[in-house]
């Protein structure tokens, strides 16, 4: 879940902001909140907020770290056709 949700900030240009992340990941709100916090606490994501007040959530360089790793974790089990 971790991976998607990273990879959905991601594809929404690293920036998005918290409520369009909750739906698109599908978890309630309780489970959405539980990883976010982690994703936080660990690093991986951070909040910006524009000169209007608006809250965004946008990768860290650890969270693009994470993606490409993951990736190539998810390449070798391909190729050892795990």
């Amino acid at each position: 879940m971790i991976f998607d949700i990273l990879n959905i900030i991601r594809d929404s240009h690293n920036s998005i902001k918290p409520t369009p992340l909750l739906r698109y990941s599908n978890l309630s709100s309780n489970s959405f909140s539980d990883y976010y916090k982690e994703l936080t606490l660990k690093g991986f994501v951070k909040e910006l907020i524009d000169d209007k007040g608006k809250k965004y959530i946008t990768l860290t360089d650890k969270g693009f770290l994470y993606l490409e790793k993951y990736k190539h974790i998810l390449g070798l089990i391909e190729e050892l056709d795990l």
